[in-house]
């Protein structure tokens, strides 16, 4: 045991002093093969974080609600004319009577977007113009899952006189008050109108578009009368009180709207219900197709890399020669020789193996910063690309180890 491991220990300091005596050859080899790791690392860790984004913001709002909005249906007459439904969206009307005959046990939330990239103002101070007004009702927060941190939330005397009231986000509150200021009973100016703060919501993670953190919440009737535009589109979020009855709340909710829509037996239905988790699901899964793309950058970086060490080796083997045969001369056996030169090649490998994890974690991460996800340690990337590395380093090295051991030590002493 004690001559394996001075064998080995001299295997290993033989390695170190040959890498640092073709220093230049050794970094340039180590830096494509962390390329390789890299970008393999990387873009997985980062779609990793783009898919814990995706799931959080998707499903914020309970994996037991339900979303109706609608779509336009184009209708085959004849074989050759098509026209559209007259329900390209849903009104206001549409979305209040759905909620007034709804009987299933659920809460219903109607809201409308007002603004997607609107700049809102108190004082002398304002936001970015990259703030979402949102037009909701007092059951959108139980419904979505936001949670109010201080003041409250709009009551039906709200939404039925259409006040000038607003719950706004943690993003807002920040840039528009100072930190030990209390924004309830301020007016902030959305659009073209004042509206009195009357709560302030939870913090919950920024997620793509900036999520609850970057929003301001109106009466959904006051955004009808204010923001008005033509055909403006409803959405109507359903939550069953007993999550075991999601599916039966869905067919429920199916049959109602199509009665709502006028739509007789024979019609498709031209409204889509989308589960809070099918977005999330349906991007999730188109990104298997970049993770694709990553390998296969990271695949073909890691053959060119391969291909370089073996040439590497090969030119080591050949500088070498010479040393190979006084080796032998004083008793080295051919497959100690062999294991020398396939050590060298595994340990460049694992040096760039290493570096390419860790810039591959920073990068990939970058990501995280920059959609508010926590920061991700992918364990199983990281042992992927150092066993990737080994295998890199094995199969560049095996060959030159081979012509290594093999050489005879009388012609490799009189090599010149």
């Amino acid at each position: 045991m004690k001559r394996i491991l001075t064998l080995y220990g001299e295997i290993f300091r033989i390695s170190i002093n040959s890498i640092l005596a073709t220093k230049l050859r050794s970094i340039l080899t180590i830096l494509i093969i962390s390329l390789g790791i890299m970008a393999l690392v990387g873009i997985l860790t980062a779609i990793e974080s783009i898919e814990g984004s995706l799931t959080s913001s998707f499903t914020s709002m309970g994996a037991n609600t339900f979303t109706i909005q609608s779509r336009g249906l184009n209708v085959n007459i004849a074989g050759n004319r098509y026209r559209k439904k007259n329900y390209s969206y849903i009104s206001l009307q549409q979305a209040r009577q759905f909620k007034e005959d709804y009987r299933f046990p659920a809460d219903v939330s109607i809201s409308v977007y007002a603004s997607g990239a609107s700049t809102i103002k108190y004082m002398s101070k304002k936001t970015n113009p990259n703030i979402s007004v949102r037009g909701v009702d007092e059951e959108f927060m139980k419904v979505s899952g936001v949670e109010i941190e201080r003041g409250r939330n709009f009551s039906s005397i709200d939404i039925q006189d259409s006040r000038h009231v607003a719950i706004i986000g943690q993003e807002v509150a920040s840039k528009l008050f100072l930190k030990n200021e209390n924004p309830i009973d301020k007016f902030i100016n959305v659009g073209s109108g004042k509206y009195r703060v009357i709560g302030v919501l939870k913090n919950k993670g920024s997620g793509f578009g900036g999520g609850p953190n970057r929003s301001v919440y109106l009466p959904y009737t006051n955004v009808a009368a204010f923001f008005s535009r033509p055909n403006m589109n409803y959405s109507i979020s359903i939550q069953p009180y007993d999550p075991k009855l999601l599916e039966a709340a869905v067919s429920e909710a199916e049959g109602v709207f199509r009665i709502v829509r006028n739509l007789s037996a024979t019609d498709e239905s031209d409204f889509n219900i989308e589960k809070s988790d099918n977005l999330a699901k349906l991007l999730i899964e188109n990104l298997k197709f970049v993770s694709i793309a990553a390998t296969v950058i990271g695949i073909i970086t890691l053959i060119g890399a391969a291909v370089g060490l073996m040439n590497i080796m090969l030119v080591a083997v050949a500088e070498r020669t010479r040393e190979i045969g006084t080796r032998k001369a004083i008793g080295a056996k051919s497959s100690e020789i062999k294991q020398q030169f396939l050590f060298e090649a595994i340990l460049i490998c694992q040096l760039g193996g290493l570096l390419g994890v860790i810039l591959g974690i920073l990068i990939g991460n970058l990501v995280s910063v920059l959609t508010g996800s926590p920061f991700i340690i992918p364990w199983g990337w990281i042992l992927g690309g150092l066993v990737i590395s080994f295998l890199v380093g094995l199969a560049s090295g095996y060959f030159p180890a081979v012509k290594a051991s093999k050489l005879d030590p009388i012609e490799a002493l009189r090599y010149e």
